[in-house]
């Protein structure tokens, strides 16, 4: 990947996550991935959101069962 930018396209997201563009293309239409917007006819993602997100299913996937909300 290139030097790390502040806005990234669809298929940078997904090669950082090492996953299909069509999962990161789903999320977004389910509202389930990382936050984004456009900028014309480009979906953009700010690495801050990015991150937030990876820090979120991280921490997520740490609590007990129990803890989870529904």
């Amino acid at each position: 990947m290139k030097s790390p930018e502040r806005f990234m396209t669809t298929a940078e997201v997904a090669e950082l996550l090492r996953m299909p563009v069509e999962s990161v293309r789903w999320w977004r239409h389910v509202g389930k991935g990382p936050k984004s917007f456009k900028l014309d006819r480009r979906v953009l993602y700010a690495r801050e959101d990015l991150e937030a997100f990876i820090e979120q299913a991280r921490l997520e996937q740490a609590r007990p069962n129990w803890i989870r909300r529904p």
